[in-house]
């Protein structure tokens, strides 16, 4: 910094030329991925950002609104956690190939990675399996890395070669490496058992009494998991357990685990994929476990879209990933914190 006080507001010229390097690397970056997407013969697209429902998974949380119509009506929305639901509508009505530069919301999330209001970038490809989406990912990356020139990714003192051939591990492998956990053995019939989760993993981190198989499962992984991804080179970790599915559909012939991906550079989530599901039946009974789950914890719960639901049931095979926007930029621009890649910062926030 040049000196100046912290306190002055954000657009003040000599605060903003310490952030102006970070924003002309974003542009770049968005330059490169949207010219990327194009040769690949994806449309891109622009969903609304007001939704019935937000997304229907227990630890997401949403702003909402009231709408008055035209009928002096009221009407609840809710800002999107992601564009998920609307997107695959547009796949059920056709579309082969979309992305999107969506912007998202989230309430209880601040800190040097996550921002209440972000950009997500999304795409899915109609009749393709995960692997396809997975190989994209790698491709993302590396173009926001050659954006800006940038050869390594580096962030809290762990570094990452965006272009090197990257590292495929399963979730049940990480877990047996990091933590010493059998994590397969805590799991039947899709469905995980929390006393043998929590007998495994006692020793490792500490488990309340009211913590769920799903608990224990993240307190392991943030812990003792994560902090061992993408060092080095891209991690890519996949093949999470049924019971952390979400909107992903079941493996073929393994109902332990479910196509869900998560990619990782320098201990950082980078994107998130699914080969995703198409039982409509199966995705209300997920999303209505969720929402009662969210109803325990948190004393609130997200209505379901039906909409969207019927829609799932209409879609073809396909395959689809969210990827935090906000963060790649920071890798490849080298910014220390996520709010140095955003044009102006979260409303309130000087």
């Amino acid at each position: 910094m040049t000196g100046l006080d912290q306190t002055s507001p954000w657009w003040t010229p000599q605060r903003y030329a310490d952030r102006r390097p970070f924003l002309q690397a974003r542009t770049a970056i968005t330059r490169a991925l949207r010219a990327w997407f194009e040769e690949q013969g994806f449309a891109e697209v622009e969903t609304a950002i007001l939704q019935v429902s937000p997304g229907n998974e227990t630890h997401l949380h949403a702003p909402r609104t009231e709408l008055t119509q035209a009928d002096g009506s009221q009407a609840t929305r809710y800002l999107r956690t992601s564009p998920e639901f609307a997107c695959k509508k547009l796949l059920a009505a056709g579309e082969p190939k979309i992305y999107e530069f969506a912007r998202v919301f989230r309430d209880r999330e601040r800190g040097d990675l996550h921002l209440p209001e972000f950009t997500m970038l999304e795409w899915y490809r109609a009749n393709a399996g995960y692997d396809a989406i997975m190989a994209d990912t790698i491709v993302v990356i590396a173009h926001a890395a050659q954006a800006t020139g940038i050869g390594r990714f580096s962030f809290r003192g762990r570094m990452a070669d965006p272009f090197a051939e990257p590292e495929l591990l399963t979730v049940a492998a990480a877990f047996e490496r990091f933590a010493g956990i059998d994590l397969l053995a805590t799991i039947s019939g899709g469905e995980g058992d929390r006393a043998a989760l929590a007998s495994a993993a006692r020793e490792r981190v500490r488990i309340a009494d009211d913590d769920t198989w799903s608990d224990i499962f993240s307190k392991v992984l943030v812990e003792h998991v994560e902090p061992n991804l993408g060092q080095c080179r891209l991690t890519v970790l996949f093949e999470y357990p049924s019971p952390e599915a979400a909107l992903a559909r079941t493996k073929a012939g393994e109902s332990r685990v479910a196509e869900r991906f998560e990619v990782y550079a320098c201990g950082v989530e980078l994107a998130n994929g699914f080969g995703e599901l198409t039982d409509a039946v199966e995705q209300r009974h997920r999303f209505t476990a969720a929402m009662d789950e969210k109803a325990r914890r948190y004393g609130e719960r997200y209505p379901l879209d039906d909409d969207f639901l019927a829609a799932v049931g209409r879609m073809p095979e396909a395959s689809g990933v969210a990827l935090g926007f906000d963060r790649l930029v920071m890798l490849a621009s080298g910014a220390p914190r996520i709010d140095q890649v955003v044009w102006t910062p979260p409303a309130g926030e000087t």
